[in-house]
């Protein structure tokens, strides 16, 4: 596995990296640690640029030690650009299987900035994205420490991507997982005019049985994987990503690992996402799985492909 931690050279590198830490990884993981300078600010001092980043990679180097005192392979880099566009550019080109980033915590109104670069890599990486949010509660690097795991799936492929991933790594012992489906309503519109009442609670009928048959096989799959898994088909009283949001709150999640459905270009651009809101505004990491497309079109190939990493 390859995971790429973008850093900006701040005291939120220790948050980040401790939280990359305690966590096992596959055996083989490699990581790049990696900051993206913008040179605009230095346009009429290339000396104070060369020396901002002589000092970036100083404090890459010395963060890299918690990762390489765990035995992890880790090199670092610094690259001029803008880090909107770059992070993305990067993880290509060094073929991430993960993209890591910190949280942008400057409040709602930065949060909705469509420059933000948070909203960019998970808009345009071509892997695998989380946004992390290191629990308030210190805890010491390189020390796996149990873990709530909380995974949402509508039953698609990208749902599955997202559930086959959580069965391939090696989770510290005694975490907990829970699967959850929200239920489609059926809402009869002008279209449908001369439905009855019984047809539209068929339909509605349908849709929780559904929702209940995905939760059970992600948990079931999850269970087998070595995790305490647990089902629930929560009834939708707001937008999916708004619930998913309360239900990480109530149940105190450390992580949230949801399918992304891989817009792109100008599709993704202007409808957004559930991954994308939930990955925002979480109260905890969110990871948001990004399939190869040609994986997604084959679920034991991507089982085959995951039992590698």
């Amino acid at each position: 596995m390859r995971v790429l931690i973008a850093l900006d050279v701040t005291s939120q590198n220790t948050k980040i990296l401790n939280e990359t830490a305690s966590r096992p990884w596959p055996p083989g993981t490699a990581f790049l640690l990696l900051h993206v300078l913008d040179p605009y600010p230095f346009a009429k001092a290339p000396i104070s640029l060369k020396r901002a980043k002589e000092a970036a990679a100083i404090q890459l180097n010395t963060a890299s030690q918690s990762l390489i005192e765990a035995g992890w392979k880790t090199e670092t880099d610094v690259i001029l650009g803008m880090p909107r566009r770059v992070v993305s550019q990067i993880a290509e080109s060094w073929k991430a299987d993960l993209v890591m980033l910190g949280s942008n915590e400057a409040g709602a109104l930065m949060r909705l900035f469509l420059g933000s670069t948070a909203r960019s890599v998970l808009r345009h990486a071509p892997c695998s994205v989380e946004i992390v949010r290191p629990s308030a509660q210190e805890m010491e690097a390189g020390k796996p420490r149990q873990m709530r795991i909380l995974v949402a799936t509508d039953g698609s492929e990208y749902s599955a991507a997202a559930i086959q991933s959580v069965a391939n790594r090696p989770w510290p012992k005694g975490s907990t997982a829970k699967v959850i489906s929200i239920p489609e309503p059926f809402m009869p519109l002008g279209e449908f005019p001369y439905l009855e009442l019984k047809e539209i609670e068929d339909q509605n009928t349908a849709a929780l049985k559904d929702a209940k048959r995905y939760a059970e096989t992600g948990a079931e799959a999850l269970s087998k994987a070595g995790l305490t898994a647990a089902a629930e088909t929560p009834l939708p009283r707001d937008s999916d990503a708004r619930e998913i949001v309360k239900l990480a709150e109530l149940w105190q999640a450390q992580l949230v690992v949801l399918g992304s459905h891989g817009l792109r270009g100008f599709d993704r651009l202007t409808m957004g996402s559930i991954s994308e809101h939930v990955a925002l505004h979480a109260p905890c990491s969110v990871e948001v799985i990004r399939a190869p497309l040609d994986l997604t079109k084959n679920p034991k190939k991507l089982s085959k492909k995951g039992a590698k990493r």
